[in-house]
């Protein structure tokens, strides 16, 4: 019975980390978006995307109001986006995206983490092209003709669509079309009617590398000890 009590404390745990990291990255795109375009969804679409995404993850709406608040304030940190390439071990690639207020501490915390587990940083554009970056939005299919969906998107910038399950196991659509495409597959689904559940930019691995079990948990204990660091936003990888 303890040992039970023990495993659900850890997934209790587990859960509670990961949405309090979810929250965090939230907060910061929150930030960025309203420095950008201004605190209005209305008139900002990059903050109307945000805010669909913070309710795609449960969070509720006065962290999302208190955040967009924070943002308009004179003390609001002001955060720099920056992309890190890098190896973990066996040769996974990897991509790790932050969002910082000190790039000096980032660029140090992650080269610190990537090397202490048997990986290394990597120079600007020897990773990049293991991966296409696109824009990928996930949908309700409820109500949805998906070939009607598809025809119509082809014109927008549509390059894949296919389906998934999300986090509790609920049916989704996922599109996905070039990022530089992201606002005109966006403006396509707000003329249709259709509110993404989440809408986010994306690196997708075009070389997926495959490792025996032992290894590929090696690199899986690195990405989540870079995921840790509160300047980390999300890592993209090429492990299968």
């Amino acid at each position: 019975m303890g040992r039970i009590f023990e495993v659900r404390k850890h997934t209790m745990f587990a859960r509670w980390n990961r949405m309090a990291k979810q929250f965090a990255r939230i907060a910061k795109d929150i930030t960025m978006a309203v420095k950008a375009g201004g605190a209005d969804p209305a008139g900002n679409p990059a903050l109307r995307r945000v805010i669909q995404n913070a309710r795609a993850v449960n969070m509720p709406k006065d962290k999302i109001e208190a955040a967009i608040k924070r943002a308009t304030g004179r003390d609001a940190a002001h955060y720099q986006q920056a992309l890190y390439e890098a190896y973990a071990p066996h040769g996974v690639a990897l991509l790790v995206e932050t969002a910082t207020d000190n790039p000096t501490r980032t660029v140090a915390a992650v080269r610190n983490v990537v090397t202490k587990n048997g990986g290394n940083l990597a120079t600007s554009g020897s990773v990049a092209f293991l991966f296409k970056h696109m824009g990928v939005f996930r949908l309700d299919p409820a109500g949805i003709d998906p070939d009607d969906l598809e025809l119509y998107l082809i014109d927008h910038g549509l390059e894949e669509m296919g389906e998934s399950t999300g986090e509790k196991g609920e049916p989704q659509l996922v599109i996905r079309g070039a990022f530089e495409d992201f606002g005109k597959l966006q403006e396509a689904l707000e003329a249709r009617g259709i509110t993404p559940l989440s809408a986010e930019h994306e690196y997708i691995c075009t070389a997926p590398a495959e490792l025996p079990e032992e290894q590929a948990q090696e690199v899986l204990a690195l990405i989540d000890k870079l995921e840790q660091d509160d300047d980390v936003q999300r890592v993209f990888h090429t492990l299968a």
